[in-house]
């Protein structure tokens, strides 16, 4: 029965067609019940022949495709030419309307397996995304474990090497310890989301908490968003590592953001940073911030001030 019961399902699901014998004994059923409905309709039109049998041929058609629906549309024409539930007889108006039943049926026909064809192509689209997903994930996953292998295999070779110039060391330790901070974040929060606060406090930390302030509610961002958003902050605060507020002792950054309705807009602003006099050509880290948001109907606005970055990223929050 459980057997029987997954045919079924999986045919009824485009999946794939059941047995010959499930599918004609299911067309059998919608044939005795379609006979059983125009004997009841015959007690209030007698001259109903073959509307009844509409719904069993789609039916069957749909369980076990063109061929038992072809059978089935064949049979419920022979049924309602020769069986009578009054005193009509067969005549020429009755097998003009089972040319007109039977086209119908070439046509109810098409249209179900059109729909099975679309679903079968939709099924194999998915299950193709569904794999080509979890290979990346899996990917991602190996890349991830060897970039941290990486990361610790050259953090203990520099503090190896600059043993005996510790004032170098310090300065060196907090970048690499803020890029294994974001490769870290980035593969938790891949999936599950976080709190912006933690998100940022997590990429600036290392830097000191003295050096920057936040402002602002608390807020959980879904996974697409934090990751995007982690991707830029990380650029951002590697920039102001080496030309911005955290490349000059009195520098500061205030990081702030504001929530309208779903839409999410962040200000980072630095101050007190060493002079900027020449701007390069845009590189990746540009071409990052102006894109990153884009998928999320969203902007970045960049402003090279003298003494730091001053940018805004506007955004819609996703549904979680």
């Amino acid at each position: 029965m459980a057997k029987l019961i997954d045919e079924i399902r999986r045919g009824w699901q485009a999946i794939s067609y059941p047995a010959l014998p499930v599918s004609i004994g299911f067309a059998t059923l919608c044939l005795a019940l379609a006979t059983a409905s125009r004997w009841g309709l015959a007690q209030v039109r007698p001259d109903v022949f073959f509307t009844p049998y509409f719904p069993a041929v789609m039916l069957a058609t749909m369980l076990g495709g063109y061929r038992v629906g072809l059978l089935t549309a064949l049979a419920a024409g022979v049924l309602g030419v020769t069986v009578n539930f009054g005193d009509a007889t067969a005549d020429s108006a009755r097998i003009v309307l089972l040319l007109i039943y039977w086209a119908v049926c070439g046509v109810t026909i098409w249209g179900v397996e059109h729909y099975r064809a679309i679903a079968a192509h939709q099924q194999d689209v998915s299950k193709r995304l569904i794999e080509e997903e979890e290979y990346r994930k899996l990917l991602v996953d190996e890349l991830q474990h060897g970039l941290k292998n990486k990361t610790s295999t050259l953090h203990a070779v520099l503090h190896q090497v600059l043993a005996d110039q510790p004032q170098v060391w310090n300065a060196i330790d907090k970048r690499i310890r803020a890029l294994s901070a974001t490769d870290d974040l980035i593969a938790r929060v891949d999936g599950t989301g976080c709190d912006i606060r933690d998100l940022l406090k997590s990429e600036l930390g290392p830097y000191g908490h003295v050096r920057f302030n936040l402002n602002g509610d608390p807020l959980f961002l879904p996974a697409r968003l934090a990751v995007s958003l982690a991707l830029m902050f990380h650029e951002l605060a590697t920039n102001a590592s080496k030309y911005g507020a955290f490349a000059s002792a009195r520098g500061f950054l205030q990081v702030s953001w504001t929530v309208s309705d779903d839409r999410l807009s962040i200000t980072w602003d630095e101050t007190e940073g060493p002079p900027v006099e020449n701007i390069g050509a845009p590189g990746f880290g540009t071409k990052l911030l102006n894109s990153a948001l884009r998928s999320f109907d969203g902007k970045t606005e960049i402003g090279f001030l003298r003494t730091g970055i001053h940018c805004i990223m506007q955004c819609r929050i996703p549904a979680s």
